[in-house]
């Protein structure tokens, strides 16, 4: 059995995935995008996992309708704790896969937020999401990428380099991202780093606009 939170703030007991990461870092994040996603909107969020980001940040942003996505092999991970929460803002999650050409999302996305997945794409999978992401949101929309980031190729921690070499020893493919590399290929991609935040536990919040 898993111990999870809800909106109110009291203890329930479920059978659901459970991230100590997600629980962690979920209210912090909220307060970042409470004022970037400060307007009525559609939302989509990249790498959905457990499902208790979506849940928290749509029970407490009722002005936004919250699109889950995952991973096709990965996608109904977060049902049973979507299904638990019954908020009305809070759509049944969508696979995605980043790498398919066409996203086929039914609705206009007005901003997009992914946690602490770049760092587990391959790069050619960042890049993909770079380039989806510019083809569904309109000039001056936000994609807030949270997670652990590399400057001039060093890392902002101890901490931040062991935790690099342990996904680099598990898959060559993955690895803590370079904002150098982001940037050069958001420009690629028509957006720009607007805020760029410091957040607990040596963590970002990058904020990319899509440039007109």
């Amino acid at each position: 059995m898993t111990l999870a939170f809800g909106i109110n703030g009291a203890n329930v007991t479920h059978n659901l995935p459970f991230s100590q990461a997600c629980e962690n870092n979920k209210g912090p994040i909220l307060d970042k995008l409470a004022n970037i996603f400060s307007a009525p909107g559609l939302v989509l969020e990249i790498g959905t996992g457990t499902g208790q980001h979506a849940v928290h940040f749509a029970g407490h942003l009722p002005h936004l309708t919250w699109q889950p996505s995952d991973h096709p092999q990965n996608y109904q991970l977060c049902l049973p704790r979507l299904k638990h929460a019954g908020l009305a803002n809070l759509r049944e999650p969508r696979s995605l896969d980043v790498c398919q050409s066409d996203w086929n999302l039914p609705d206009t996305v007005n901003g997009v937020f992914s946690a602490n997945t770049a760092h587990i794409m391959s790069w050619p999978e960042v890049e993909r999401m770079f380039e989806g992401v510019a083809g569904i949101v309109s000039p001056g929309s936000a994609f807030c990428l949270y997670g652990p980031f590399r400057y001039d190729g060093q890392h902002t921690s101890a901490s931040n380099l062991n935790f690099d070499q342990h996904l680099r020893s598990q898959n060559p493919s993955m690895g803590i991202r370079d904002m150098i590399d982001l940037i050069a290929l958001a420009e690629r991609c028509q957006l720009s780093l607007d805020e760029d935040i410091e957040m607990p536990a040596n963590n970002r919040m990058t904020v990319w606009r899509r440039q007109s």
